[in-house]
């Protein structure tokens, strides 16, 4: 059995969970998502509590458990608390600036980068060096976040480029002198 399968998830008091076939709907405080579950697996609501559960031990059903039981429990915490990355925009002459709801970067390139977000994504500025990408939904987060670290990666050395917030860059020696 898998062992985050098992786990029942907890349905805070302010959000609802709807349940309809194969779709996964949970709605709260910050919006609404829904998810559709793979045909052998299968989800109920008891008692203040979802609980996901296989027929089977198929590799399929295995391997779609505790999957499905993350997903839904991601859709929980994102109508609850919502999720954020945060980058990092580091070299000398580059910097980021906040253009109504897009962001405009300075990287180097010969013309601005200006980067629109998507449905359900906002962004904030912090100082010109920082940004911050918020939104319910885990995976639109966490793609958006690395479309932008995409534009401009860290290169190895000098360290310039966008970079996660905390992440740290290998460096590597430069030439050897004479």
């Amino acid at each position: 059995m898998s062992r985050i399968g098992r786990l029942p998830i907890d349905i805070p008091s302010n959000v609802t969970v709807t349940i309809e076939g194969s779709e996964v709907a949970v709605k709260g405080p910050k919006g609404e998502l829904s998810l559709s579950v793979a045909s052998p697996i299968e989800v109920k609501v008891e008692e203040n509590q979802i609980l996901v559960t296989r027929p089977d031990d198929e590799r399929a059903s295995r391997s779609l458990h505790g999957l499905t039981r993350t997903l839904i429990s991601n859709n929980i915490i994102g109508v609850t608390e919502g999720y954020s990355k945060g980058l990092e925009v580091v070299g000398t002459g580059y910097r980021v600036a906040q253009k109504g709801s897009s962001i405009e970067f300075a990287l180097g390139f010969s013309h601005p980068v200006l980067v629109d977000p998507p449905a359900g994504i906002t962004f904030t500025v912090e100082g010109n060096n920082k940004v911050t990408v918020s939104g319910i939904d885990k995976q639109a987060v966490g793609e958006t976040a690395a479309n932008i670290r995409k534009i401009r990666k860290p290169e190895p050395y000098k360290g310039k480029g966008v970079r996660y917030a905390g992440e740290v860059v290998r460096r590597k020696a430069g030439k050897a002198g004479k």
